[in-house]
């Protein structure tokens, strides 16, 4: 098979390229790359030294590409599926690009500091950048309530690139920071992301290794149990 997904499925920035994946049904293996092993840490080091998560190798092409959006655009451009998750408009894909980096940027990111915080050694703890992590979170929420009034998906009608990294932020976002009760254009928003089938599959795939999140006693029961997403 051409495509090597190297990823976690415990990981956030995984699903996103995953959704995308499931989204147009594109045949890819799968690599489990555990960075807690010394040997494994090393040879996903010399796929790309960055060491960081997922990287797409592509065999067929003899490209090894990382960082999510441009695994999403590189799929977009060589493997074309059913469903575009870029519009065809040049205008329209600078949307979609923003509010991808919004997503990844302002809410994957401070998410991030406050998991990480948590399995820290109580003297190695931030409490300043958990606190300013957690006030970009709520002007995130505060910017997608009024953002998500009047649209479905994050960038006009059609699921996109920019769903696809909404959706594992927002459902790990969800868990260490609760939307606030009054949000519910985002409430829906999110509900309506947690509907998708390729969320849906994704999470299931996560689900056998949600007890190693650090925050998963304040994960919804619907995400625990085997028939829910």
């Amino acid at each position: 098979m051409s495509l090597t997904l190297y990823q976690h499925p415990l990981a956030s920035f995984c699903h996103k390229v995953l959704i995308a994946l499931y989204e147009n049904g594109t045949a890819f293996e799968t690599h489990l790359v555990d960075l807690g092993t010394p040997d494994a840490r090393a040879g996903f080091c010399e796929l790309w030294p960055v060491g960081k998560m997922p990287v797409l190798r592509d065999e067929a092409l003899d490209r090894t590409v990382p960082e999510t959006t441009v695994i999403i655009e590189y799929l977009d451009q060589h493997y074309p599926g059913a469903r575009p998750l870029l519009p065809p408009g040049q205008d329209e894909r600078l949307d979609v690009r923003l509010w991808d980096r919004f997503f990844d940027l302002y809410v994957q990111v401070p998410v991030q500091k406050i998991v990480v915080d948590r399995i820290r050694p109580p003297a190695s703890r931030d409490p300043y950048g958990v606190a300013e992590a957690q006030a970009t979170l709520a002007n995130a929420y505060d910017m997608l309530e009024q953002r998500m009034r009047e649209r479905t998906w994050a960038c006009g009608e059609d699921f996109s690139l920019a769903d696809c990294a909404a959706s594992p932020a927002l459902f790990y976002a969800g868990i260490v920071a609760p939307f606030p009760p009054g949000h519910t254009h985002l409430a829906a928003y999110f509900e309506r992301l947690m509907a998708r089938p390729s969320v849906q599959r994704t999470i299931a795939e996560a689900r056998p290794y949600f007890p190693m999140f650090p925050f998963v006693d304040a994960m919804p029961a619907r995400f625990l149990q085997g028939d829910a997403p």
